[in-house]
């Protein structure tokens, strides 16, 4: 799809400019101004991290990622909010910190993580970086983006030495690597890709079409990136559905967008016709129909429900492609964005683009926020991924019928997600803190990767396994009408020794609430159903009151209903959740039926 437009490409490319004009800069809302001042006093007065030997040391030693991290991204943090500063409030204050950060960024070892100091794919981490092989990870190249962006909108302000040292230090540690290295997720035939190869390659892209870079080069890093983002795309299905789920959208359709858009200010005209192709378009809108209120997303994955605001990006992916609606989404979001406090846990926030894409544009989406919220996207079934939403009055629902080979999967096939008023009911947790277990051999020994801890029966003691054949089968889908159905077959979700030979899920979802019908065979000698909730329940003979939100009415129950109090201490699981939730266990033999819907 994107090396066909190669043969498009102009004789010679045209710069790409990334600074604000005097013009954007003056439409700035008060907000927004202040907000950069505030980020560029703040990251002038705390001290400059230093990062040790032994703070890279900690995830060969430990596991621990964060310690290291910390101290990374704040280094980057740092010099994004001084530039931004600079262009917003004047370089003077600021230039001298500019220089202290850039100079000690370019000082680093290695700009790759711990984590992903490997030069094959879910290979050993070395425990040392090498400098005369940099890595290419998605740091790497963030960073060698961060300082292409310094570069670019301080030309007269930084020394010449400072912008000799950026371009040198990017061209060894990004440029020459990228032209001479196979990383993994450059794309090589039927490999399955991920974020990482629109995240990276946007990031390339920025390094060489900023930097002062020769014509030959820059054209032969935009025809690789064409290859590396239809290797992206091959794994998407028609309907645009991401399988590494709603927070992942940022770091994958959205920098497909940031690749597209900085393709198309290189090389004008040659690559405008993908915008209108239907994949691309089903990318974009994707974020859409994953909102279910205020902050919250649907969840599927290694995702927070807590998926961030919509922003700059967004609004112009959905104007791209021709989605008014979702271009109203994205800025009403951005505009109640103004008055949030700062994230500084936001990894979005080191990429210096992003933020000067916001100062371009921030006076022409401020004029396109609707006065109330954007609509509802409306109901959909992504067939690819097996995602299906609705909505029906004010309750949400999402339940996902696909297989446990998604990309940062849990093993959750045929689980559902329930929403009343805006507010999680039945829940998916997500994913605690990255640790060195994450991506290893050892992922499904943490508890929330598994079955038994969403909203799923468990067979004998035994949990659904990871893999392309541990799937749901026979799937159907109605989404017409006031109750909006869905239906599966599950057993082949579970490993033989579940003795499993049939699980039907029927789901049957209205304006009353959600009804659900688990019929089984098979020569378990027990099963219970587990309902995750964050909301006190309470036992009321067979049915289960959820705090003031709802209860679930069982029918079938081979047993007392019992409640596992689960304390909550890991730091990115409390981002969107209270210091306890509950799993409900609800025991039965071949069927069971519940319900839930409000009081009644």
């Amino acid at each position: 799809m994107v090396k066909e437009c190669l043969e498009r490409l102009p004789a010679r490319l045209r710069g790409v400019e990334a600074a604000p004009s005097a013009e954007e800069l003056s439409a700035l809302p008060p907000q927004l101004r202040e907000k950069w001042r505030q980020r560029a006093e703040r990251a002038k007065a705390e001290p400059l991290a230093a990062i040790l030997a032994t703070d890279w040391l900690r995830f060969s030693r430990d596991g621990d990622r964060a310690a290291f991290e910390k101290l990374y991204f704040s280094r980057r943090r740092r010099l994004t909010h001084l530039v931004g500063g600079a262009l917003v409030h004047g370089a003077g204050p600021y230039l001298d910190a500019i220089l202290d950060t850039v100079w000690a960024i370019c000082e680093e070892s290695s700009w790759c993580l711990p984590a992903h100091n490997s030069y094959l794919r879910d290979k050993p981490q070395l425990p040392w970086p090498d400098p005369s092989r940099p890595v290419v990870d998605l740091f790497a190249a963030e960073t060698g983006a961060l300082l292409a962006c310094v570069a670019a909108v301080l030309p007269r302000e930084l020394p010449e030495p400072v912008s000799s040292r950026i371009f040198a230090e990017v061209n060894r540690r990004i440029l020459v690597p990228y032209h001479t290295e196979h990383f993994w997720w450059m794309g090589d035939g039927d490999e399955p890709m991920c974020n990482w190869t629109t995240w990276c390659t946007q990031n390339v892209l920025l390094c060489a079409l900023l930097l002062p870079v020769p014509e030959e080069e820059r054209l032969a890093v935009i025809r690789a990136a064409a290859v590396s983002l239809d290797c992206f795309l091959k794994d998407y299905g028609e309907d645009g559905c991401c399988n590494e789920g709603a927070q992942y959208y940022g770091h994958a359709g959205l920098c497909l967008f940031g690749c597209l858009e900085l393709l198309s200010a290189a090389a004008p005209g040659a690559f405008e016709p993908l915008w209108r192709e239907k994949k691309i378009r089903g990318i974009a809108a994707y974020i859409f129909h994953m909102h279910v209120s205020g902050p919250y997303y649907v969840n599927f994955a290694d995702c927070s429900p807590f998926a961030g605001r919509r922003g700059v990006r967004e609004y112009l992916f959905a104007c791209r492609t021709g989605s008014a609606a979702m271009a109203e989404f994205a800025a009403r979001d951005w505009e109640a964005s103004l008055d949030d406090p700062d994230d500084d846990g936001d990894i979005a926030r080191i990429n210096l683009w992003y933020c000067l894409l916001e100062l371009r544009e921030a006076g022409r989406v401020l004029a396109r926020a609707p006065s109330e919220a954007a609509p509802y996207a409306g109901d959909i079934f992504y067939p690819s991924v097996g995602v299906c939403i609705a909505r029906r009055g004010e309750w949400h629902l999402a339940a996902k019928a696909g297989c446990n080979d998604d990309s940062h999967n849990h093993n959750d096939t045929g689980s559902v997600i329930l929403y009343r008023g805006g507010r999680p009911l039945l829940i998916d947790l997500g994913v605690e803190t990255y640790s060195r277990r994450t991506f290893s051999a050892e992922r499904y020994q943490i508890w929330t990767m598994q079955s038994a801890w969403h909203n799923l029966p468990t067979f004998g003691g035994v949990l659904q396994k990871d893999g392309p054949q541990y799937r749901a089968q026979d799937v159907s889908v109605s989404l017409e009408g006031p109750a909006a159905s869905i239906a599966m077959e599950l057993a082949a979700a579970w490993p033989p020794e579940a003795r499993l030979e049939s699980f039907r899920r029927a789901i049957e979802f209205s304006a009353d609430g959600l009804s659900v019908r688990d019929v089984c065979r098979g020569g378990y000698r027990e099963a219970f159903l587990s309902l995750m909730v964050c909301e006190p329940p309470r036992v009321e003979g067979g049915r289960v009151r959820i705090g003031e939100l709802g209860a679930v009415a069982f029918e079938g129950l081979a047993g007392p209903v019992e409640i596992d109090t689960v304390p909550i201490s890991d730091a990115r699981l409390r981002i969107a959740w209270p210091d306890t939730v509950y799993r409900i266990r609800a025991p039965f033999g071949r069927e069971l039926a519940w319900r839930v819907t409000s009081f009644r």
